[in-house]
């Protein structure tokens, strides 16, 4: 049996499969920061979805990436989590 390592180094070799891989990146690592820093604090869904003022379910959605969020949701989330938004863009 293949590990997620070999078998994503596999795929990735696949020019399409990393085309796409790179295009949804950045997403996929806003989504783990943002769910490493709620489990940091300590807070539940439900906790974080109440003070930012949405469902328990749009957060779980948005974690597992089946939405497009808006700069104003992140920027909620990091905020009533401590943090502060950053976004950069490099070449």
């Amino acid at each position: 049996m293949r590990s997620w390592k070999q078998l994503k180094t596999e795929l990735l070799q696949n020019k399409a499969v990393k085309k796409e891989y790179d295009k949804l990146n950045p997403r996929y690592e806003a989504i783990s920061e943002l769910i490493s820093a709620r489990i940091k604090k300590g807070i539940t869904q439900r906790e974080l979805a109440k003070k930012v003022g949405t469902k328990q379910s749009a957060i779980a959605r948005f974690e597992a990436g089946n939405v497009n969020p808006s700069l104003s949701f992140l920027e909620k989330i990091a905020k009533v989590m401590g943090y502060k938004l950053t976004i950069s863009l490099s070449k």
